[in-house]
């Protein structure tokens, strides 16, 4: 009997064990569920429960039903978010180097973006956000789409975006654009656009032809002018609390699975991208192909200076600019 008892004991004390090494992590966006982002975040969502035999499971919440970007960033330090994606500019609050990833007119073009994707001083970067941001791990990087600008008339030259308000994210660097061709930059959390654009409390707004597609801005905006002036990208982060808990081998895991993520998404992208140049027209939107050189020779002059149009210092240090130009 007393045999028993303790079989029975240890059994208890396995079962009790087995729940509480299991977590429900929380994976925080802002994006559509129709999205490549969601999709892929899903699809992680699985392969975390899968390769680590249950131990770690996540619910996925799209459409900032978390909170907007600022709101959710704030929730991964606080540890009421687990995970997220978020632009670059957002994670320069923590460590202002990084955001230069999210600047206009940095990169050359996609292959450039890749390649800095891969590099060297993406890594530093991210290991400088990390020490900043109390421990937040950048796990991966998604492409997110070269950045477009609708509005209701053709944006042919920088002078015909001179006192245009223009809805942009709620990070600063984000205004760096508008400012040089003197436009109106006006931040709004990202699920209040769409009535913005409706009720004309902004004229414009700017985002890759993915996510104008997904929220459906073009409903409300006539012309889709193919500024390109940001190569865009998602991060990846896991919040400190929880990368703090990981052991090595499910730091790999969680690292393996979210970079497969990401190319999965970068595919799907590219690929809409493609496809949504030619779409928008068949919908009867004038697609305005735009001659970028004035408009980044209007950027680029305050990297030469080293500040932005408000006479603030730019958040990186010119060599880092330097090194990202010199990736070929």
């Amino acid at each position: 009997m007393k045999t028993k008892t303790i079989a029975i004991a240890i059994a208890a004390l396995l079962v009790a064990g087995g729940a509480s090494a299991q977590q429900k992590l929380k994976f925080a966006h802002v994006y559509e569920t129709s999205e490549p982002y969601h999709t892929a975040a899903v699809w992680a969502a699985g392969e975390i429960a899968k390769r680590t035999g249950n131990r770690y499971t996540m619910d996925v919440f799209p459409a900032s039903t978390l909170g907007n970007e600022t709101q959710i960033n704030q929730g991964l330090t606080l540890g009421t978010v687990d995970l997220l994606y978020t632009g670059q500019l957002f994670a320069g609050r923590s460590h202002g180097p990084i955001s230069i990833g999210g600047a206009p007119f940095v990169f050359r073009d996609f292959d450039h973006w890749q390649k800095f994707s891969r590099s060297a001083l993406f890594a530093e970067l991210s290991a400088g956000y990390q020490k900043a941001s109390s421990g937040n791990t950048v796990v991966a990087i998604t492409y997110y789409g070269n950045r477009q600008t609708t509005a209701n008339k053709a944006l042919n030259r920088p002078d015909d975006m001179k006192g245009l308000k223009i809805r942009v994210p709620d990070a600063p660097l984000y205004t760096l654009f508008p400012r040089a061709v003197g436009a109106n930059p006006t931040p709004i959390a990202f699920a209040e656009v769409y009535l913005a654009l409706q009720n004309k409390t902004v004229d414009a707004q700017e985002n890759p032809l993915p996510t104008i597609d997904a929220k459906k801005f073009y409903e409300v905006q006539s012309h889709i002018n193919i500024t390109a002036h940001i190569t865009d990208a998602l991060l990846t982060i896991i919040g400190g609390p929880l990368w703090s808990k990981l052991s090595e081998a499910d730091k790999k895991t969680f690292q393996a699975v979210y970079q497969e993520a990401a190319a999965r998404a970068t595919g799907e992208i590219v690929a809409i991208e493609k496809r949504l140049m030619t779409d928008f027209a068949k919908r009867g939107k004038t697609v305005v192909m735009v001659d970028r050189k004035p408009f980044m020779a209007a950027v680029q002059k305050f990297y030469a200076e080293g500040k932005q149009p408000d006479g603030s210092a730019l958040p990186w240090p010119k060599g880092v600019y330097d090194r990202l130009q010199a990736i070929k």
